[in-house]
């Protein structure tokens, strides 16, 4: 786009101000700056800030009389499910797995700017004794998983990893798997894309500028997912590998389970288009977002849309009404994401976020104000749910599937210690579970591989009757961390 074109686009929707340092910048800056500006549809723009900002000054109504608890007829639990069946569910979900219809998308666009470091939030060490990072983690249990899949039913199939990153993330996320030689996976079944971002508005409608060259922009939510698929052309890849099943989850849960077999068999045997994994509420004003519908449709209601007496109120079976806690791990079908991509996805609205956005004054100056001074727009991946004909939810364990990194250490939770500790927990359990024995129970270091076990199978052989001394470090074979496992006698 020419210069005339963008100025007169810009003044036809009242981003005039955009090119107000234009002709004190550089031929270089000129350049930048035209560039940025001409890869903007103002229109569209402008039309998002318009819809989201309508209830800006309105108080939110809240959903407590529209709210009702997710029905028992698209509801199941590993607290209450007998083990049969969820043998069932698990071969199923490994036989889908065996046949290369499993995929699984990570959401890892985040900085790890409130753990302190410069890098994506991925590339982080709880301070494990292996030193692995979350990224390798999850990969080492992807590399598992479908060594199960072929052990139970003889044909070797990939799970496929989509790997959705930012502008400030793409780059050094791609080269620190490529680094590491994609943590024992095949390169050619790794995709990396980019979440797309949009403008930040100030609160009378103007994008901002954030310096003479460059306007604010931020990524735009998780829920920019679908937006970003249809961008990278990522559901055609899929489409081309015969996938038909999607685990979607975000990079910061240390005790995630990918393509989890369990949940997936489940979701296969409801017909679900969609499912959504929750964990019980750890207390009634916990802030996290509860699942249940309104006005007959699936959604996520967050903890501030709901008065304490509906957060408190109990059921017959005297638990909590409200109790399926959200923790951003979904299950998709090709086809469902196909329609939700195609038809769906300009339906979703975007979500307000008031922040302090740096701007560049008359003088040339950035400034970081102290205040809010406008707004970011995102979407959320759940707010698909509405459009979903058939949905299934799973219930886990919080203690075996949920332990998120949010903070740095010294905050009160969320943290890389509690996390750490989360994952010792479980790995004590499932040595407990093998017949074995650890001398010093509390709060010891327990670390086991993925690459040894997915979630505690497989290890009765090595460890059954046996009592370990701590620290136990469980290895595979070829790994460059050393095994320590240290027999009491």
């Amino acid at each position: 786009m020419d210069l005339e074109k963008l100025r007169c686009d810009l003044s036809e929707n009242n981003q005039l101000h955009l090119l107000q340092h234009w002709e004190q910048l550089s031929e270089a800056d000129k350049a930048i700056l035209l560039d940025e500006l001409s890869r903007i549809n103002y229109s569209e723009v402008n039309g998002f800030f318009k819809a989201a900002t309508e209830s800006l000054d309105c108080k939110a109504d809240k959903l407590d009389n529209q709210m009702l608890p997710v029905p028992s007829d698209v509801f199941g639990s590993i607290r209450t499910t007998d083990k049969y069946l969820l043998c069932q569910y698990e071969n199923e979900g490994l036989k889908q797995i065996s046949d290369g219809c499993v995929a699984v998308l990570l959401l890892a666009g985040g900085q790890g700017t409130r753990l302190g470091v410069p890098y994506p939030k991925g590339m982080y060490n709880v301070g494990l004794p292996s030193g692995k990072t979350l990224y390798q983690l999850q990969a080492e249990h992807i590399v598992r998983l479908q060594q199960m899949a072929e052990e139970k039913h003889g044909k070797k199939g990939d799970i496929s990893w989509y790997i959705m990153t930012s502008a400030t993330t793409s780059k050094v996320t791609s080269e620190f798997f490529a680094k590491h030689n994609y943590f024992g996976l095949d390169e050619r079944n790794v995709s990396f894309f980019e979440q797309q971002t949009l403008p930040c508005f100030t609160f009378d409608g103007k994008i901002v500028l954030e310096s003479p060259c460059s306007i604010a922009k931020a990524p735009d939510g998780n829920g920019g997912l679908y937006r970003a698929l249809r961008h990278g052309k990522i559901l055609e890849n899929m489409e081309s590998r015969g996938i038909t099943y999607i685990h979607v989850y975000c990079v910061d849960n240390v005790l995630v389970k990918m393509a989890d077999p369990v949940y997936i068999g489940f979701c296969i045997s409801k017909k679900a288009q969609c499912g959504n994994k929750v964990v019980r509420k750890a207390f009634p004003s916990e802030p996290v977002g509860v699942l249940c519908r309104v006005n007959g449709v699936y959604q996520v209601v967050e903890y501030s849309e709901i008065l304490p007496e509906t957060a408190e109120k109990l059921n017959a079976a005297g638990e909590l009404e409200f109790n399926a806690a959200n923790i951003a791990n979904h299950f998709f079908t090709l086809d469902f994401l196909n329609t939700v991509v195609r038809e769906k996805e300009q339906q979703l609205k975007h979500h307000v976020a008031k922040k302090k956005i740096p701007y560049c004054n008359e003088k040339s100056q950035t400034i970081k104000p102290s205040s809010p001074n406008g707004i970011k727009m995102e979407k959320f991946v759940f707010d698909v749910f509405q459009f979903a004909r058939d949905f299934a939810v799973w219930e886990g364990l919080r203690e075996e599937e949920f332990s998120p990194l949010k903070n740095a250490d010294g905050a009160d939770k969320d943290t890389p210690t509690t996390c750490r500790h989360d994952l010792f927990a479980q790995h004590r359990r499932f040595v407990e579970a093998a017949g074995a024995k650890l001398s010093v129970q509390e709060a010891c270091v327990c670390e086991i591989s993925p690459l040894v076990s997915y979630a505690g199978e497989g290890l009765g052989g090595m460890m059954k009757g046996k009592t370990f001394r701590p620290p136990l470090v469980v290895a595979a074979l070829g790994e460059s961390v050393k095994s320590q496992m240290v027999e009491d006698v």
